[in-house]
């Protein structure tokens, strides 16, 4: 980057700071397609395997403790779960249920996969989804099989490494290049990867700003 590429990326986790730093309050859980809000406004959802910090990392993204919780049994809760940005609401960040979990039933995942892909194919304000996937393990099969669905659903994704902390700088340096590799192979991905710990706070304001310009677009900055 160069020094004013660095000052206008500042000047753009500054601002997607100040917006999370108001009103984000959890708006409501649908367990089915008929239970979503009305789509007034973009919505970021978040994907990832079950135990890969997907709530830590979204209380890391909001600056809040406990906005989402961690479910003590991995692959519980099968919800889409909705939190509101803003006043008034700007846009939505979605939690997504856990995908992975060995020990669900094949009801359960049958369900999961409805839910899911329904979602992701019929909501018109779904502006990007997130793939978390744990820097420790690289990509899964299951990734796989979650980038797969968002390829064919058309909706662009970011890949997220989490839990960056918790690998050596040589190891991580490969997992994310290995990423990155097999990223370029799939359409809707991005190319560019981010790298995260929401222990640490590795990575979580470039992660914030790139959420907000998804969400609202470049001109927000602009306007903030």
């Amino acid at each position: 980057m160069t020094p004013e590429e660095e000052r206008a990326q500042q000047r753009r986790e500054e601002a997607a700071s100040r917006l999370f730093s108001g009103r984000v309050e959890f708006l409501l859980s649908a367990p089915q397609l008929k239970f979503l809000p009305e789509p007034t406004v973009p919505e970021i959802a978040f994907a990832g395997r079950s135990n890969v910090g997907k709530s830590s990392l979204l209380n890391a993204l909001t600056g809040r403790k406990a906005i989402a919780r961690a479910s003590v049994t991995p692959g519980r809760t099968q919800e889409l779960n909705f939190f509101e940005v803003g006043e008034p609401t700007q846009f939505r960040l979605v939690d997504m249920p856990g995908y992975g979990f060995a020990k669900a039933p094949v009801k359960v995942v049958e369900r999961w996969k409805t839910l899911v892909k329904s979602y992701l194919r019929g909501r018109q304000v779904l502006a990007r989804n997130l793939v978390l996937v744990d820097s420790r393990h690289g990509l899964k099969d299951v990734d796989r099989e979650m980038m797969k669905m968002l390829d064919e659903a058309a909706v662009g994704y970011r890949i997220v490494l989490t839990k960056a902390d918790k690998v050596k700088a040589s190891k991580l340096e490969r997992v994310a290049s290995k990423v990155a590799d097999e990223a370029r192979k799939h359409p809707a991905a991005f190319p560019e990867l981010h790298l995260t710990s929401a222990e640490k706070g590795m990575g979580i304001a470039a992660l914030r700003a790139a959420v907000v310009a998804d969400a609202l677009g470049e001109s927000y900055f602009a306007n903030s």
